[in-house]
């Protein structure tokens, strides 16, 4: 079976830069590369700023840090880029999970004391408890760009202090 020489499929080519062996003893040429030129000029750094808007400014130190997103008096920054903070709409949302469980200190009890009470302290075992497990979803959209901060939450005083935090940042979005 043959195959057509552009057939990808076909069998596989050297790979570059290795010798191939040469029929009847002739000694292989190594391959020429050319030398590649260094590079005398260097171009500076770019901030981190969004595509289409407007550069960064020197914002100064952070007001309010809300999970990985820092606000400063004029910027927010983000881990995709930085943000206008003028103009910058935000929005809160909470998602909450409760699952029933057996304590731990049931298990241990349960099982510890089985042989002393006959094992009526398998009893213990019934005891259940509900732990709230939570996220918090903060949504920030400046312009086209948007952002999601997803923050896991065990207590509703943390949702209220996201809540507080995002409120401020909405006053100072609004100066």
């Amino acid at each position: 079976m043959t195959f057509p020489p552009d057939d990808p499929w076909g069998t596989p080519a050297p790979a570059p830069g290795v010798p191939t062996p040469s029929p009847a003893g002739i000694p292989p040429v190594p391959p020429q590369v050319p030398p590649v030129p260094p590079v005398t000029s260097q171009v500076p750094p770019v901030p981190s700023q969004v595509p289409g808007g407007p550069p960064p400014v020197a914002s100064g130190p952070v007001i309010v840090r809300i999970a990985e997103i820092e606000i400063t008096s004029s910027t927010i920054r983000t881990p995709v880029g930085d943000f206008p903070l003028a103009g910058s709409r935000w929005q809160v949302n909470e998602f909450w999970v409760t699952q029933r469980r057996t304590p731990l200190w049931a298990k241990i009890a349960g099982f510890g004391l089985a042989v002393c009470t006959f094992g009526l302290s398998l009893l213990l075992l019934l005891i259940k408890e509900s732990p709230p497990q939570g996220t918090v979803t903060v949504t920030l959209t400046s312009g086209p760009q948007q952002y999601v901060a997803r923050i896991p939450v065990d207590h509703e005083d943390d949702v209220v202090t996201i809540n507080q935090q995002v409120n401020y940042v909405r006053s100072l979005a609004a100066l």
